[in-house]
């Protein structure tokens, strides 16, 4: 076995980066919805998901083992600045993303940036097709439409028994119940999307000699990894949050309790399997899921078709980057350094993009202008009936499509007020 060199190196803090963007732009998943219904207050949600993504990467490392030995040949011939330029695309994609507020993948632009790279700089050989259509490809379809049937299934069982009880009465049990089962998606986060960094990080070690080709992850990559995730869990993809409590429908306390426990169930039995799953797409079909569930509720369906093209974009946007990283990487140690200014660069310039509009803790909650109906929303409205105690909430629910990083009007401020 060699020691760890200075490329290596490089990929490590490269993976851990990702990790780390993965993080802030997953935090959504768990905790947006118990933000939106007011069941905890958002540092305080965004500190428990931390805690429970670290405790889930020690879980298990089936996932790892498909990324590490799973969809990229080990034995294929890749180098490490390969994985790096895979990294690259999948960071980039991650934070364009999250500026936009969309709730995008940040599994599947791992996958495109490690496939990018992968066949630009070794061919098409160096990917295992039929590990990527069976364990990338089908869960993407299939996850986000089972969490979405089974959540909407629970939304109307959850509604149907509390139906003879007052919202006042069931609010309390509810809110509690959002917040076990969002510290119930946080580990099961922990144990899918932090394994899929010490999967990459394993894949590193192989191809430096490091270890031995289909090793279990080290114990160091391990910690690493999940400190990595929940560090960017504690900071909070506040943009991210806004759009998967309040952009996609108006959440309640019943919804958000359906949606996180259905999400939960979905990601630990793929984690199980080793299916390498977008944790984010389930959660975005478990909110579009308890949103039809409840009756006279209307899902943003504008919304929903941008964060589904921002999915199906994902794996070639991604891999189109790091394959123009990996061309740049393959031409020595001035092509690698000059990817990594390039990308230090362009991640100064989302970061600074983003300030001009800045949403945080205290604005997560703030729903942005109005913006014209859409036919299937309109369509929606004129047939369903308004939910129970539409007369108190309805300067809420009668808040229309709305792009999440709008400045928010004060009226549309103090509607959300809780």
């Amino acid at each position: 076995m060699e020691h760890i060199t200075l490329l290596i190196g490089i990929v490590i803090v490269t993976a851990l980066v990702f990790d780390f963007t993965n993080g802030f732009h997953d935090t959504a998943n768990a905790m947006a919805t118990t933000i939106s219904t007011g069941a905890l207050g958002p540092r305080v949600a965004v500190a428990m998901s931390a805690v429970l993504n670290l405790v889930g990467a020690f879980l298990s490392v089936e996932v790892a083992k498909t990324i590490s030995g799973g969809i990229i040949d080990e034995g294929s011939g890749i180098q490490p600045e390969v994985i790096f330029a895979g990294l690259v695309g999948a960071i980039l994609w991650n934070l364009v993303t999250w500026l936009a507020g969309l709730p995008s993948s940040s599994s599947h632009a791992l996958f495109g940036g490690l496939i990018g790279a992968t066949v630009v700089s070794v061919g098409l050989d160096g990917v295992n097709g039929d590990a990527i259509v069976m364990k990338v490809l089908i869960p993407a379809v299939a996850a986000p439409i089972v969490a979405g049937i089974a959540t909407l299934a629970a939304t109307r069982l959850t509604y149907r028994l509390g139906r003879d009880r007052s919202p006042e009465d069931t609010a309390k049990g509810y809110r509690a119940g959002q917040i076990a089962s969002a510290a119930l998606v946080s580990l099961a986060h922990g144990t899918n999307d932090a394994q899929k960094t010490m999967g990459v990080i394993t894949l590193a070690l192989v191809t430096g000699n490091v270890v031995a080709p289909d090793s279990d992850p080290p114990l160091w990559v391990i910690v690493s990894a999940g400190l990595a995730i929940a560090l960017g869990t504690y900071l909070g993809g506040w943009r991210i949050i806004r759009t998967m409590g309040k952009g996609i429908t108006d959440i309640q306390p019943p919804q958000g309790f359906a949606a996180q426990t259905g999400a939960a169930t979905v990601i630990l039995a793929s984690s199980h399997i080793g299916f390498a799953l977008s944790t984010t797409q389930v959660c975005s079909g478990a909110v579009m899921g308890a949103g039809v569930g409840r009756k006279g509720a209307v899902v943003r369906w504008s919304t929903a078709g941008r964060m589904v093209v921002a999915w199906v974009l994902t794996l070639p946007a991604a891999g189109l980057v790091a394959g123009a990283a990996a061309l740049l990487a393959d031409q020595g140690n001035a092509g690698i350094t000059a990817v990594a200014v390039l990308a230090v660069l362009a991640c100064g310039a989302i970061w600074m993009l983003s300030r001009r509009k800045p949403v945080d803790h205290t604005n997560v909650n703030e729903v942005g202008t109005q913006e014209p109906v859409g036919a299937v929303t309109a369509a929606l409205r004129s047939v369903a009936p308004p939910p129970a105690g539409a007369a108190s909430a309805a300067p809420e629910d009668d808040i229309s499509e709305h792009t999440p990083e709008q400045t928010p009007t004060p009226a549309a401020a103090s509607s959300t007020t809780r």
